[in-house]
């Protein structure tokens, strides 16, 4: 047995546990945690398939940004967690055989032996790593799809910051020009109070009504 056979076997079985805990857990925050220890086991499955783009694309994308959204969301909300376990043994039918369905999927899939006999890459492509085919071929036949792309997601971008920044009426911001251009008599207004008899300013009386 040798050295990557080990670390397959090892990070498969935190992976496998991490993924169990994660349904399991009766803390959302422990869940949330054990989902990141999962997402970096498989990241290290795909750096010993030689697939070294996917694992960078599942660290930095899941566990450095939605993974710590989903964290931070789930400290700040109040889950009732007894609330959200009452359906639990309910829909547990359901889940298993969902699972089993999904179980039998990829096992067809990798009992299948045609996809390991595929037409072997080109020269170009047989010596360069995973990073450097997948740049080529994103530069060079996808290069198109990419662009329609990046336009489809800059629109996006620019919506959601128009409907974040819309104005509202129920709003309440300052405005730094208007509070620039105050002057001195905007700011402090002397009004006058008539003196009592030892020369001390009151309130002037309110007035009797009737």
């Amino acid at each position: 047995m040798d050295t990557n056979t080990i670390l397959f076997l090892v990070f498969s079985a935190i992976l496998l546990v991490a993924a169990l805990r994660v349904i399991t857990a009766r803390n959302p925050v422990h869940a949330v945690l054990f989902l990141v220890l999962s997402f970096f086991s498989a990241a290290a499955l795909w750096m010993l398939a030689r697939a070294e783009f996917l694992a960078i694309a599942l660290v930095l994308v899941y566990v450095g940004a939605v993974m710590v959204l989903f964290l931070f969301v789930v400290m700040m909300l109040d889950i009732n967690v007894d609330r959200l376990r009452q359906g639990f043994w309910r829909h547990l039918p359901l889940a298993g055989f969902v699972a089993a369905l999904i179980v039998l999927q990829l096992w067809l899939v990798l009992s299948y032996g045609r996809w390991q006999t595929m037409t072997e890459p080109g020269a170009g492509i047989r010596e360069a790593n995973n990073i450097e085919a997948l740049g080529r071929l994103t530069f060079t036949e996808y290069v198109y799809p990419l662009q329609v792309a990046g336009v489809i997601l800059l629109v996006a971008i620019i919506a959601a910051i128009a409907l974040t920044l819309r104005r509202r009426k129920d709003t309440k911001y300052q405005d730094p020009s208007r509070q620039i251009k105050v002057k001195r008599q905007e700011r402090v207004r002397l009004v006058p109070m008539p003196a009592d008899a030892e020369g001390r300013q009151t309130a002037a009386a309110p007035a009797k009504k009737g």
